[in-house]
């Protein structure tokens, strides 16, 4: 398995894994991914089903779903509250968090999905002053 990805949560009581690459890696601006990530966006990678595994820690995993949301649930652990991959509603995706891989998927997001849902407060990544670590005033 050369090509496996591993991630895990803060706690590292969960751990999974995929293999091969993804479908898709894509920023998505819904409210429903602001919301979950508590961020401008969610960096999700899509990957098949059958290409994921929970390695261990499955036990410790919770899943909310929004009703009226086609596609749309959140996983997350159950002890740290870290965000974690989750199968689609129809069950043909797992939607992988990007932020919670250990190592690196070796692919870049390709695009964004719903902007025009996105943040009004939202600056492009680019045009903001950047830092190696914490700005010391």
């Amino acid at each position: 398995m050369n090509d496996c990805k591993k991630g895990s949560c803060l706690c590292g009581e969960v751990t999974y894994q995929y293999t091969g690459s993804g479908k898709v890696f894509q920023y998505c601006h819904c409210s429903r991914c602001r919301k979950v990530t508590g961020s401008a966006h969610a960096s999700n990678i899509i990957v098949d089903p059958e290409q994921f595994e929970w390695i261990t820690g499955e036990k410790n995993v919770n899943r909310y779903e929004v009703e009226d949301a086609k596609y749309f649930a959140t996983s997350f652990c159950k002890k740290c509250g870290s965000s974690l991959p989750w199968l689609t509603k129809n069950g043909k995706a797992m939607v992988v968090p990007a932020g919670t891989l250990d190592d690196d998927p070796l692919e870049k997001p390709v695009h964004n999905i719903y902007c025009l849902d996105k943040a009004p407060w939202y600056e492009e990544a680019s045009s903001l002053k950047k830092y190696d670590a914490l700005p010391v005033k």
